[in-house]
C-alpha cells in the first residue's frame, strides 16, 4: 500500500498476512475465555462481570479487533478475511483443552482443511496494489459500486423492518444476512480509513475534504459493528452458535470479498490460476469451518461388524 515503510525484504503485503495470523488467533480465544469466565462465575455464584478471565477473553477481542484494523491496510481484504478462519480452528483446539470439549474426528478433520485451504490462500494470494485517497473517492462513486451498495441497503432495510420482525426468531438465515451484508461496509470502510488519514491530519490544502470523507468512513464502521453486535445477539438468544458461527463465517466472508472486489478491485492482479486456486482455498476453509462447527454436536461411533452371528434354525 502507499504511504506504508516496509521492513527490509519483508513487503506490507507479507507483514499485513502475519498480523492477520496472529489476529486470528487472538479472536479465536475470545469466546472460550469468556465462557470459561462464565462457568467460573457460575461456580463461585457471582457474576461474570467481575470475572478476570471473562475480560482477558474481551481484550483479547479488541486486540483481535484492531490487529484486523492494521491487517486491512497492508494485505487485500480477499486474503485477510477468509484467513479468519484459523481462529475458528484455534478455537476449537483451546475449547477441548481449556473447557474439556472432545475433538472428534470430524473437529480434527475440519482443523486440517482449515490449514490446507490457508495456505493455498496465502500462496496464490492477489498483491495489494498501491491506492491513493483520490482513488478511493473515485471508486466509491463508481456507478457499478454506487448501484451495489444501494441495493445492500434496501436489502437490509427490508430484512430489518419487515423480515427480521416476521421470520427472524424462526429461520437463522435472517440474522445471518443481515450481519453478513452489513460487512460490505465494515471491512471498506477500515480499509478506507487507513487510506484517508493520512490526508485527513494533515497539513495539505485538500485535508478538509479528507477529513469528511474519514468522518463518513467512521460513522459508517461505527454503524455497521454496532448493528452486526446487536443481530449476532440476537441470533445467538434463538440458535445454536455453532450453526450460526458456521454459517455466518462463509456468508461474512463471501459478502466481504464482492465487496472488495468492486471497490478495491484487488481480483484485477490475479491470473486465471491464482484465481481458481483461491476460489478452491477458499471452498475448503468454508468446508473446515462447517466440519469444527458440526463436530461439537455430533457424536460418531465406530462399530465392528459382529462376527458368528447366530444362525438361523
Amino acid at each position: 500500500m502507499a504511504g506504508h515503510t516496509e521492513v527490509p525484504g519483508v513487503s506490507s503485503q507479507n507483514i499485513g498476512i502475519i498480523i492477520a495470523v496472529i489476529s486470528s488467533f487472538i479472536n479465536g480465544s475470545t469466546f472460550v475465555l469468556q465462557k470459561k469466565g462464565i462457568l467460573r462465575s457460575r461456580h463461585r455464584g457471582g457474576r461474570y462481570l467481575t470475572d478476570v478471565v471473562w475480560w482477558s477473553g474481551t481484550l483479547s477481542m479488541i486486540i483481535g479487533q484492531i490487529g484486523n484494523f492494521v491487517a486491512y491496510n497492508l494485505a487485500p481484504a480477499v486474503i485477510v478475511t477468509p484467513l479468519g478462519a484459523l481462529g475458528v480452528l484455534f478455537g476449537a483446539v483451546l475449547a477441548a483443552w481449556i473447557l474439556e470439549e472432545h475433538l472428534n474426528i470430524l473437529g480434527k478433520l475440519g482443523c486440517v482443511l482449515c490449514c490446507c485451504g490457508s495456505v493455498v490462500l496465502i500462496i496464490h494470494a492477489p498483491k495489494a496494489e498501491a491506492t491513493s485517497r483520490l482513488e478511493l473517492e473515485e471508486r466509491l462513486l463508481d456507478p457499478v459500486f454506487v448501484i451495489y451498495a444501494l441495493l445492500v441497503v434496501l436489502l437490509l432495510i427490508a430484512l430489518i423492518v419487515w423480515i427480521a420482525p416476521a421470520h427472524g426468531r424462526s429461520n437463522v438465515m435472517v440474522y445471518v444476512a443481515i450481519c453478513s451484508l452489513f460487512g460490505n461496509f465494515t471491512v471498506p470502510s477500515s480499509k478506507g480509513l487507513g487510506l484517508v488519514a493520512p490526508d485527513a491530519f494533515g497539513d495539505g490544502p485538500s485535508s478538509g475534504r479528507a477529513l469528511v470523507l474519514f468522518l463518513i468512513l467512521l460513522g459508517t464502521l461505527a454503524i455497521s459493528i454496532l448493528t452486526q453486535f446487536f443481530f449476532i445477539n440476537k441470533a445467538l438468544e434463538c440458535f445454536s452458535s455453532n450453526i450460526f458461527e458456521a454459517i455466518y463465517y462463509v456468508t461474512f466472508t463471501s459478502t466481504v470479498i464482492v465487496a472488495s472486489a468492486l471497490l478495491f478491485r484487488e481480483w484485477t492482479a490475479l491470473t486465471v490460476t491464482d484465481g481458481l486456486a483461491m476460489f478452491c482455498g477458499f471452498a475448503t476453509v468454508c468446508v473446515g469451518v462447517v466440519l469444527l462447527r458440526i463436530s461439537q454436536e455430533a457424536s460418531i461411533v465406530w462399530k465392528k461388524k459382529e462376527e458368528g452371528r447366530e444362525k438361523t434354525d
